[in-house]
């Protein structure tokens, strides 16, 4: 049995991370976030019940497992703490629970006033972010001058780090026309908040080493999807940091010998929000028909998402660049009620037909589309694969086919229960 899994997503985000950790999580001791910071809006429906987490883990609504943030996030701590009040408020405690990496880094006020002065001022060439101040953290990491976990927690070394924070962002803030918050009021907005995490601080990659040489199971969740990373995305339309199953290694504190199995997450269709190329998008009333249907609106900027057909190609690319053991497909009940399905299997290329994502230009390419009947019955009742319509089953068969990688889970509803398990992630 494998005894770590990576949950990863399989094209631009929004792909149904959320409920997919809340399902494996049942079965795993540890539940570990390792990319990305409240840019990620994980929606869970449990019961009548629905929770929205931006940062602490997705494992933390079910009550036996240890749930780590680790270094390679970056965290708002306002945004934190209120997570943590907003999950007290519903009965569920993430005391004893969470566990912080000290060497995780930190979103800044100033962060979030220099990613909006940019989005704002750059026009159409806008990337599209959420605004929180994701990418101007990640810089100052790379730039080395970025605060740390420990740094917050500890009031002598934070303030001359925010202090050479401020000195360096701030000819980009007057060029464009805006102003950062002083030093006294960074310092003072986040003083509340450092004092609840300093009890949440702990070493995540020795506490994740430590119950994987026990026999624990962990399950490792990223941000985002494949074809917004940095290095493997559709750049320069990318997040700030790796959204690909290979970040678990470096975002969590363990060795690639530590990974058992990668489970790719995907819809049944395709979403992007912002900007950025989307070969199969629909710009009629079935994309409209999708997203009303499929309530394809971010949870964390409330922004109408893009919506197309399920792309192929980009498929294929992300199985190889994550290593992807299985399929979970979600939101196929979406799809129901549409006459048609589409499906995009290769691209036309000013070189000729390609089934492989390509590297440049991929705003030019063409989809080549293969069309299957639709259905017109409810999937919601549906608890295997038998149980749904024939016309269902050929859509994920084509999945199968096309990709080489087996299904291993289908959502049929929003609910943790309305879900086809074809095989255990832990199996």
């Amino acid at each position: 049995m494998a005894s770590s899994v990576v949950v990863v997503g399989a094209q631009w985000g929004d792909e149904g991370k959320g409920k997919v950790v809340d399902l494996v999580a049942e079965h795993a001791d540890v539940v570990v976030r390792y990319a990305g910071g409240p840019n990620a809006g994980h929606t869970l429906v449990v019961g009548d019940q629905k929770v929205i987490l931006r940062l602490v883990p997705s494992g933390i609504l079910q009550p036996h497992t240890l749930c780590l943030m680790g270094e390679g996030m970056v965290i708002d701590p306002l945004v934190l703490v209120a997570e943590i009040a907003a999950l007290e408020a519903k009965g569920i405690s993430a005391r004893g629970r969470l566990l912080l990496s000290p060497r995780a880094h930190v979103i800044l006020p100033h962060h979030v006033v220099i990613d909006g002065l940019r989005e704002s001022g750059a026009g159409a060439k806008a990337i599209g972010t959420t605004k929180r101040g994701i990418g101007p953290a990640y810089e100052d990491k790379a730039g080395r001058r970025g605060v740390r976990v420990l740094d917050l927690v500890d009031p002598a070394l934070l303030r001359p780090r925010v202090e050479a924070q401020l000195a360096a962002w701030e000819p980009t803030a007057k060029a464009l026309g805006g102003e950062l918050p002083s030093l006294i009021v960074v310092l003072e907005s986040v003083r509340a908040a450092a004092e609840v995490l300093a009890g949440l601080v702990g070493d995540t990659s020795e506490r994740l080493d430590s119950e994987l040489r026990r026999g624990k199971r962990a399950l490792l969740e990223g941000a985002q999807g494949t074809l917004l990373d940095l290095d493997h995305g559709t750049y320069p339309y990318v997040t700030s940091s790796s959204a690909v199953a290979g970040g678990a290694c470096t975002g969590a504190g363990i060795g690639p010998s530590r990974i058992g199995r990668v489970l790719g997450i995907t819809k049944a269709y395709a979403t992007r929000v912002g900007a950025g190329p989307f070969p199969t998008e629909l710009h009629d009333a079935t994309g409209e028909t999708i997203r009303t249907n499929g309530g394809e609106f971010g949870s964390v900027t409330g922004r109408p998402r893009r919506t197309g057909w399920i792309d192929l190609p980009a498929l294929r690319f992300a199985a190889r660049v994550n290593g992807v053991d299985g399929w979970a497909v979600t939101k196929l009940d979406v799809l129901t009620g549409l006459p048609v399905v589409r499906v995009c299997t290769e691209y036309e290329t000013a070189s000729g037909l390609t089934r492989n994502l390509p590297a440049d230009d991929l705003a030019s390419v063409k989809p080549v589309f293969r069309d299957l009947e639709g259905w017109q019955e409810s999937l919601g009742g549906a608890r295997s694969l038998a149980e749904l319509p024939a016309n269902a089953r050929a859509l994920l068969a084509l999945i199968e086919a096309e990709t080489e990688v087996p299904i291993d889970l289908v959502s049929v509803g929003p609910k943790r229960d309305e879900t086809i398990i074809v095989r255990p992630a832990f199996a």
